[in-house]
């Protein structure tokens, strides 16, 4: 039996990156991109659920425990771009099955998911180069700016052609 994922999440390319992965595993998907879109999602059976901690004006943990109650999931993952140790624990308390911080690795994802007897080997914890992290912290500012180079390097504080070279650049973040 194929397991189905709803993916709750308002960053549509993470969306894509996600299904992209999971469908590679052997996953049926399902996303949301917008409340409208959620309510709107009509499925008998779903196995697990990657919820967004801050899922457009929504805060992901005031979903948490009517998407137990709607779907009854064995798994419900808060994703977050902004861990902390708090949120952690409130979204635990509320009902979800783990909580991990973003960019996730498909190893890492793909061990939530699966069933303790299954599990496979993590990759040993490294942590973020210097690289990785400008990449992040870019990524997030080009989030709150709705992808407008010229706001975003303003925030950044850098020139224009300096963050579309940057942003041209693979990421190297490896997944």
């Amino acid at each position: 039996m194929v397991e189905t994922v709803l993916i709750i999440d308002d960053d549509i390319n993470l969306l894509q990156a996600l299904t992209s992965r999971l469908e590679r595993a052997g996953y049926k998907v399902r996303t949301a991109a917008t409340k409208t879109e959620l309510d709107q999602v009509n499925l008998p059976n779903v196995e697990h659920i990657l919820l967004d901690l801050k899922f457009g004006e929504t805060n992901g943990l005031e979903l948490i425990e009517p998407l137990q109650r709607r779907f009854k999931p064995e798994n419900l993952v808060v994703l977050t771009g902004y861990a902390s140790i708090a949120t952690s624990v409130a979204a635990i308390k509320a009902g979800a099955t783990d909580y991990l911080a973003k960019p996730i690795q498909t190893a890492v994802l793909l061990n939530c998911l699966t069933p303790e007897s299954e599990l496979m080997p993590l990759p040993s914890a490294q942590p973020m180069t210097p690289a990785q992290l400008e990449w992040e912290h870019i990524q997030r500012v080009m989030h709150e700016h709705q992808g407008n180079i010229s706001a975003t390097a303003r925030a950044l504080g850098m020139h224009r052609r300096t963050l579309q070279r940057k942003l041209s650049k693979y990421s190297p973040i490896k997944n």
